[in-house]
């Protein structure tokens, strides 16, 4: 859908010569702005300031600008990035809560202009403002109205040089389409030294309607983002993901930054007053800002796949933050999986199957072909099917000359007449049998459903109540391809293994006995137990292609079945299980503000013959009590202790993967992990998972 403004008029114009009328529009509607920025669908988020030098997600203000210092930024590398992901924009976090200008701003020294990158001559803005232009890429900014540095805050002042670095940022850099507010305002913060604590009203504080009027005054077509608008609003989470039932409209003089009613963000207001579509904001890793340690938790393919379908594919726009390093630079990780993502959405949707087949409706506009099913599948945003006035209640029919696979359903409503559709369905003839494969809400800019492969004559899309008379722009079909990649093993407590993948059209084969898999290995079909020490060998493999993914070898060590804790230095015992359930991304922690080392001992119900350990860290998006210098004790009555192994986890705070330690072998009931050195400033000690590696 693009240029809506113009072809909304020409099809008004053209409707006034026939004899039937357009659809009268709907509840509130779009404006030229929303129309463009529901348009760009996926774009990035770059969070990259004074954070990325200091480690933190939030700074407190008291930060030097002499710490901003990238060795090799280069703005071009995020637009090349960007673009090659098939993004159609960048958002950049011009000034976070810190306070730190990535420009330099006359309302503040504390910018860029007097850090030592390029000599105190850069600008960060302006680097991307042409790096965009290059690469035809929009160009968005994030402006945060709290100010941790800034003496003046919570004053008259403040606000006044709030709305001036609004204005810098709008009038330099060409046109901007989205600016962005955070909902976080108030409270502690350096504030020029006084280290306090700062309440401010955010409803009125920061002027919100002067704050609109600068820009609307200096870049008319941007959008401007915060909980609740006023033209695009958050989606009420921060995990890549709108509800079902998503309406682009909300009762939008009810909602503030900071609103608690945040979870109907997620849905919209069916009875909304604005058009106040939801925004889909996540990080591609666990944190907004770069950290080392995070490396190891890019967002997998599969996850990203997921998240575009909850997001995209459920009436919302996608924006996926790229956390910059502290080169300057994508960090390679991220590259590798954007490009993967990108190469199997484009798969997904290579060969669009509805365009030039038979399609009827149970119901034309006046008869018009102006109006006909037609309309849905010629490729045209400006045109539409519609029915009559009295009609909310319809249906389209494609049909296919033979038996064709499909799995993926695109709709589009003609939305600059509104969103209507309140409940549709979806159905399939197979083998001359009609059956519902899915029914469901909200249709909007755009809905995307995902089903299983079937082979189908006919496509049905049932439209089961609506608003209004229909008015859709466009049906799409598609037989995206099965998504071919390694199995996720996990394995619980009791030694149970579940192998997993993403399409159930896709087999699973695995070995124990060190031979490489094939298709004539065994098949996965339920959960396997495994007690002793194997190297697990897995394939996915697609029947249909006759292709698979390289072998995934995982060494499983013996069952915790019979594992138990039976002593930690603090904390509760009961809950010490997490340590050994099995699941890294669970975790047990000592008491806090402890000053002697820590230590968890656990009985492995039989004696073992060891030759190492291994622990996981805490796997958190805010990690603490990593245990950095570790003591490994074995035992065969739990009381008398022998020391197997002493040593460091190097670099185990910026890289959090599993330790693994061998050390000579040692016949063992009992072990005992004891934290020498943890990260942080007392010696909590946390601990994800720890495990044995054994031999016979």
């Amino acid at each position: 859908m693009k240029i809506y403004t113009l072809l909304f008029f020409i099809l008004s114009v053209a409707s006034s010569c026939t004899k039937v009328a357009p659809p009268k529009p709907v509840g509130p509607i779009p404006s030229d702005r929303h129309l463009a920025w529901h348009d760009v669908e996926y774009y990035a988020f770059v969070h990259f300031n004074m954070n990325t030098f200091t480690d933190m997600e939030w700074g407190t203000g008291g930060e030097k600008p002499s710490q901003f210092n990238p060795s090799a930024l280069d703005t071009k590398q995020w637009a090349k990035v960007a673009k090659e992901a098939g993004m159609k924009g960048i958002i950049i976090t011009a000034k976070h809560h810190d306070g730190f200008c990535l420009w330099p701003s006359k309302t503040t020294e504390h910018t860029v202009k007097n850090s030592p990158w390029k000599g105190g001559k850069g600008d960060l803005i302006k680097d991307l403002s042409q790096a965009c232009k290059a690469y035809d890429l929009k160009l968005g900014v994030y402006l945060s109205p709290w100010d941790r540095n800034a003496a003046n805050y919570g004053s008259p002042e403040y606000v006044a040089d709030f709305h001036e670095q609004l204005r810098e940022l709008l009038t330099n850099y060409g046109p901007i389409f989205e600016v962005w507010f955070d909902g976080a305002n108030g409270g502690s913060g350096y504030y020029g030294g006084t280290n306090e604590i700062r309440k401010i009203d955010n409803k009125t504080y920061y002027e919100w309607d002067k704050t609109t009027e600068i820009v609307r005054e200096l870049q008319p077509n941007a959008v401007i983002f915060s909980d609740g608008g006023p033209d695009i609003r958050w989606v009420g989470n921060e995990d890549g993901w709108a509800n079902e039932t998503n309406w682009s409209i909300m009762r939008r003089d009810e909602i503030y930054p900071g609103w608690p009613r945040y979870v109907e963000l997620r849905s919209g207001h069916e009875d909304g007053t604005h058009w106040l579509p939801a925004e889909v904001n996540t990080s591609i890793r666990p944190g907004w800002y770069y950290h080392a340690r995070e490396d190891h938790q890019v967002k997998s393919v599969p996850r990203l796949v997921k998240t575009y379908y909850e997001s995209i594919g459920r009436n919302g726009s996608f924006l996926l933050n790229l956390p910059v390093d502290t080169r300057g630079l994508v960090h390679e990780r991220d590259v590798a999986a954007l490009k993967a993502f990108k190469s199997h959405i484009d798969a997904d949707f290579k060969t669009e199957l509805a365009g030039g087949k038979q399609i009827v409706a149970s119901d034309t506009r006046g008869g018009d072909k102006m109006y006909s099913a037609n309309k849905v599948i010629d490729g045209d945003p400006a045109t539409y099917w519609a029915t009559n006035d009295n009609v909310t209640k319809a249906s389209l029919t494609i049909s296919f000359k033979r038996p064709t696979e499909v799995n993926r359903l695109l709709l589009q409503e003609y939305i600059p007449l509104g969103q209507r559709v309140k409940r549709f369905s979806l159905e399939a003839n197979v083998d001359d049998k009609w059956v519902v494969i899915d029914t469901q809400t909200t249709i909007g800019y755009k809905r995307i459903l995902k089903f299983e492969t079937l082979s189908a004559t006919q496509i049905r899309i049932k439209f089961l109540d609506s608003k209004g008379p229909l008015a859709i722009s466009n049906v799409e079909l598609y037989r995206a391809p099965n998504f071919l990649v390694e199995p996720k093993v996990s394995r619980n407590k009791d030694g149970f293994v579940t192998l997993t993948v993403p399409n159930n059209d896709v087999e699973i084969y695995y070995t124990l006995d060190g031979s490489e898999p094939t298709s004539a290995s065994t098949k996965y079909e339920q959960a396997f137990l495994i007690e002793h020490p194997v190297v697990l060998k897995t394939i996915s493999y697609d029947s249909k292609l006759k292709k698979s993914t390289a072998v995934s070898s995982t060494p499983i060590d013996v069952s915790k079945k019979n594992w138990k804790v039976s002593q930690v230095s603090s904390g509760k015992l009961a809950e010490a299980v997490l340590a050994i359930d099995e699941d890294p991304q669970t975790f047990w922690a000592s008491e806090k503000d402890i000053t002697d080392p820590q230590a968890i001992t656990i009985d492995l119900g039989e004696s073992l013959n060891l030759v190492g350990f291994t622990y996981w860290p805490i796997q958190e998006r805010y990690p603490f009590g990593i245990i950095t210098n570790y003591e490994f004790l074995v035992s065969s009555d739990g009381k008398n202790w022998t020391q197997a192994s002493k040593g460091e986890f190097s670099n185990i705070v910026n890289s959090r993967l599993e330790q693994r330690i061998n050390f000579k072998k040692t016949k063992a009931r009992f072990i005992k992990l004891k934290a020498v050195r943890v990260s942080g400033d007392t010696m909590q000690a946390s601990f994800g998972e720890i495990g044995v590696i054994s031999s016979k």
